[in-house]
């Protein structure tokens, strides 16, 4: 797959890039959950029955991470990961279209007209609930009256399971209660975090539990906080284990930004500088303050008991 990196206006170079018809999945798709896989998949169809390269165009930043609507908390899928998994879905090129505040400001007109239509797509898949444009205000419907004689767009109805649509504000909600169930059968894998493995407070060694501490490479969505049963991923292997996401109020009177500690089963090795993915099966617990470093060290244990069984 190929990755092209966009700005809003075209250079008169790029707009001349591209001297073949394709089709195109368009839209935000943090996350890449159940419901924006089922976009993509029909984009993927629908190109290999036409003979076409498949594209997926979306943006970074996230929109609502530029113009400041809401509490914005971070990605379920940074560039990165999003880049994976697409390939692994099939698409040919990633169109990544720099957000800013110009281009928030750009009629649906324009966005046809200058973005969309010099990357000569013969056919755009959206969601149902699609929107594009100033303020959104341009939807699916408008997306084809604007492409009238050259481009042909295709709805992808709502994903649902248990009859509920499967969204990426579902997924936060989800993560932030520790509901990593319903999360992850939303997403249709596991929630996955990667980082690198940094100096920590060394303190899990010297309890008989030495953890990495896994700082993260990008701005994720932070789960509850708490301790998850997890697989690692590590030079191509594969590891179970628990992890602590958390401040360790019972080493910590005040708050502190959330850590991740790693601990693998059945490990040994210097870890340090280390990239680790981290995906997360289950959560067993929240996280508590202990009386006693000795109480912790036995919940620590049954954890780690907990974890094993729910990952066989």
């Amino acid at each position: 797959m190929r990755t092209v990196m966009l700005s809003f206006p075209l250079s008169a170079e790029a707009a001349g890039e591209w001297g073949r018809l394709q089709i195109a999945a368009l839209g935000q798709f943090d996350g890449l959950h159940r419901g924006h896989a089922s976009v993509i998949a029909a984009a993927v169809a629908r190109a290999r029955r036409e003979g076409l390269p498949c594209a997926v165009i979306t943006f970074h930043p996230h929109p609502k991470d530029v113009m400041g609507k809401g509490n914005y908390d971070g990605y379920l899928t940074p560039p990165r990961d999003k880049r994976e998994l697409l390939a692994d879905m099939g698409i040919d090129v990633l169109y990544i279209l720099e957000f800013d505040e110009p281009l928030s400001r750009i009629s649906p007109e324009q966005f046809v007209d200058e973005m969309l239509r010099p990357l000569r797509l013969s056919a755009a898949v959206v969601g149902f609930d699609y929107r594009f444009g100033y303020k959104g205000e341009g939807d699916a419907e408008m997306l084809q009256r604007l492409g009238e004689g050259w481009m042909q767009v295709e709805t992808a109805p709502p994903f649902l399971l248990d009859g509920v649509k499967v969204s990426s504000s579902g997924i936060r909600r989800a993560l932030q209660e520790g509901d990593i169930e319903t999360a992850n059968a939303w997403f249709g894998r596991p929630y996955r975090i990667r980082g690198t493995v940094a100096h920590g407070e060394k303190r899990g060694r010297t309890i008989g539990f030495p953890t990495a501490n896994v700082k993260l490479e990008d701005r994720y969505v932070i789960p509850a906080t708490g301790v998850y049963a997890v697989r690692a991923g590590i030079d191509g292997r594969r590891l179970d284990g628990v992890m602590n996401v958390g401040v360790k109020p019972t080493f910590h009177e005040q708050a502190l930004e959330p850590s991740f500690e790693v601990h693998l089963f059945d490990f040994e090795g210097d870890l340090y500088g280390r990239e680790m993915e981290v995906e997360l099966i289950s959560f067993i617990r929240p996280e508590r303050k202990f009386d006693s470093v000795d109480a912790l060290i036995r919940q620590i244990g049954a954890d780690a008991e907990v974890a094993r069984q729910q990952l066989r």
